[in-house]
């Protein structure tokens, strides 16, 4: 190959690792690192700073000059190398120097015992020689003090309380280098307080408290000791109440002004008097009729007494007085209330024992029987005063009937009736017993109850009752009790007439006795059933010549039914369940009667009779049809008894023709018949009133285009 001409070039970049720096200084403000200083070294990028004591090893990579490296012990001296580096690697480290960290903060404990002072200990830091603490107010504002110590505590005074004070400590080596320094805040104790606001409730049996210089900023405690007991609340600006306290107690206050630093009591306290507790031993005593006396235990820290007397109608009288006991007047039939208070300075007891007495009951007066009967006086009465029970008495002479109650009526029972009792109501009290004073008030009972003896009929309608009784001058009232209502009768004998009781319906009778005292029992009720009522419509239809049906309105009371058509030649009678029958065997042209008789379930029949009925006029018989022309024809036929006139009808599909002949006469001719038809021929005899037979034999005939008839039948 010809390289002729052809010159190549090479070009080759080296690139060194940096010279070694030279450190110019190592120095330690804090117990945990030490910073290095040393001169810029061209071409390095960073630097590596190496601390080294004995095996401990801590390193730390930097851009530049000071660095630091950090996580180190206090106290302690290090080795310190430092090492240039760029992309061709590491220099070789620097001469070392030596640097020694800090010493560690101290652990600090801060307290404040009084308003105007702060204490401050520690743990004493390895190495140290001498400790600096420096205090002054969080709000920059006072005295600063500052104060070097080779002790483990001091205390400061003179401070002001209730305020939050800034504390900072730190240690010294020998060399005179300070360490790590730590702050604390502390507040010192409130200021010892000087007054409270005490208002006590009596009725509540409570205190409230109230501190003018609260400020919001600490808190009071009340600390209340009575006896072997101690009670405390706690208040800021609001107040705090005590409750629960106890009667007969003078307590003693004292105030505690309380923050997070702890608690200064006031230099002074106060007294608290409680009211007096309820007297006891409260005793009622009666000595003679309509005097009472009140006597009760004399109470502690009672400077009087208010004896209160008040009686269930609602009058109240009282006694003030110093010492026991109390008088008061009383009535008979009354209960007293009473209650005895005690009063000092603080105000009035708790109410104690409420007492209560009661005087002799008084008697009924207004004794009235609310109800009478044969066998019961019911006995009613005013309530009365002092009565917690009554006892109502009844005496015939032989028999004593006692009543209990504490209602103001009594049902006296099992008495007889229409006899004549003594009665007494007492009154009665737990206390007292019973007044046996009471007045007595004659009663009679109710009359004894009527016996039915029988019931008889005086017609259909109308019944006699006759019963038995020994009242005397007693009214008797019979009383027929039915469907449809009431019907009565009175009389002041042994029987009466009951009239108008309606037909076909069922009634129980009971007889009552009434006299001025009430009313009897009724009677035992004896049933009474009227016969059943007639149909109120019937309804006679001939069906055919010979058979008749007659119909009729559902009778009340009526469970079967006997229909009769009667006539001198003949009757026709059906006996059914139903509201119509079918008779046969009826003569044409024939007057009957008719009656029909409605028969109850017991058996009870009532004859019911109605208008006449008259059988249909007799049809004609021996029909013949005769021709007269090719469109005429000529009907014959025999009379029958009665009837004179008669009626002839032909029907067919092309017309219905009519002939009606003179009275007397028996054919008649129809004419101009159209043919090509089947025409029926009726002849059918004419009763009152123009009304045809409608059941009259028929006749067919026929006439052909021909204009020829013919005929069957």
């Amino acid at each position: 190959m010809n390289f002729s001409g052809l010159v190549l070039l090479f070009i080759v970049y080296f690139s060194i690792a940096p010279e070694v720096p030279v450190i110019d200084q190592a120095y330690s403000k804090l117990s945990n690192s030490i910073t290095v200083e040393w001169a810029d070294v061209a071409g390095a990028t960073s630097y590596q700073v190496i601390a080294q004591a004995g095996t401990l090893f801590f390193e730390s990579t930097v851009t530049g000059s000071p660095g630091t490296v950090t996580g180190l012990q206090a106290a302690t001296t290090y080795k310190i190398t430092v090492r240039s580096i760029n992309s061709a690697g590491k220099s070789q480290p620097s001469p070392p120097k030596w640097a020694k960290t800090v010493l560690a903060a101290a652990s600090v404990t801060v307290e404040s015992f009084s308003s105007d002072s702060v204490s401050v200990g520690w743990q004493p830091v390895p190495s140290a020689v001498l400790y600096s603490v420096s205090v002054m107010r969080s709000d920059g504002s006072g005295t600063r003090w500052n104060q070097n110590t080779t002790s483990l505590s001091l205390n400061f005074t003179s401070l002001d309380p209730g305020t939050i004070y800034t504390i900072k400590v730190h240690a010294w080596d020998a060399n005179g280098i300070p360490g790590d320094d730590i702050t604390y805040s502390q507040i010192t104790r409130p200021a010892a307080p000087s007054d409270v606001q005490i208002t006590f409730n009596s009725g509540a049996l409570e205190a409230t408290f109230f501190v003018a210089e609260a400020d919001g900023l600490s808190n009071y405690t009340i600390l209340l000791y009575g006896g072997d007991t101690s009670i405390n609340c706690t208040l800021s600006v609001s107040p705090c109440t005590i409750t629960s306290l106890q009667c007969g107690t003078e307590y003693v206050v004292s105030l505690l002004a309380n923050n997070e630093a702890g608690s200064t009591l006031a230099p002074k306290t106060w007294s608290l008097l409680s009211v007096p507790c309820a007297p006891i031993g409260i005793a009622v005593v009666e000595d003679n009729p309509g005097n009472l006396t009140v006597s009760w235990s004399h109470g502690n820290l009672s400077d009087y007494y208010v004896v209160f007397v008040k009686s269930d109608d609602g009058f109240e009288v009282h006694c003030n007085t110093s010492q026991s006991p109390c008088y008061f007047p009383s009535e008979c039939g009354f209960i007293y209330f009473m209650s005895v208070f005690a009063y000092n300075k603080a105000g009035q007891s708790p109410l104690g024992e409420l007492l209560n007495y009661t005087t002799a009951p008084c008697c009924p007066s207004d004794i009235t029987p609310a109800f009478v009967s044969g066998d019961t006086l019911e006995i009613v009465w005013s309530g009365v005063r002092g009565a917690e029970m009554y006892e109502t008495k009844a005496v015939d002479g032989t028999t004593v009937i006692l009543c209990n109650d504490t209602a103001t009526v009594c049902a006296l029972s099992g008495l007889q009736c229409n006899t004549q009792y003594n009665v007494t109501v007492f009154s009665y009290s737990e206390n007292r017993g019973s007044n046996t004073s009471c007045a007595s008030k004659y009663m009679k009972t109710a009359p004894c109850s009527p016996e039915i003896k029988n019931i008889t009929t005086v017609d259909v309608s109308s019944f006699m009752v006759i019963w038995e009784s020994d009242n005397d001058g007693a009214e008797y009232t019979v009383t027929a009790r039915g469907e449809n209502g009431l019907w009565n009768c009175t009389s002041s004998g042994t029987s009466c007439i009951l009239g108008k009781l309606p037909c076909g319906s069922m009634h129980m009778v009971h007889v009552l006795a009434s006299t001025s005292e009430g009313t009897s029992l009724p009677s035992y009720s004896v049933p009474l059933e009227t016969a059943p009522c007639c149909p109120v419509n019937i309804s006679v239809v001939q069906v055919t010549q010979s058979v008749t049906n007659v119909s009729w309105s559902i009778a009340v009371g009526a469970q079967t039914y006997t229909t009769m058509l009667e006539s001198p030649k003949g009757q026709a009678k059906c006996h059914t369940l139903e509201d119509h029958c079918l008779l046969g065997c009826i003569t044409c042209g024939t007057s009957y009667s008719v009656s029909l008789e409605a028969v109850s379930e017991t058996g009870l029949v009532s004859q019911c009779t109605y208008h006449g009925y008259s059988s249909s006029a007799c049809c004609p018989s021996g029909v013949k049809l005769y021709r007269l022309s090719n469109s005429g024809i000529r009907v014959t036929w025999r009379v029958s008894p009665g009837p004179e006139n008669y009626t002839v009808n032909i029907y067919g599909s092309k017309g219905n023709f009519t002939c009606s002949p003179f009275p007397g006469v028996s054919y008649c001719d129809v004419t101009e018949i159209p043919c090509g038809d089947v025409y029926t021929v009726v002849v059918s005899p004419v009763s009152g009133g123009d009304t045809q037979i409608s059941f009259c034999p028929k006749k067919n005939i026929f006439c052909d285009m021909l204009r020829k008839f013919s005929w069957n039948g």
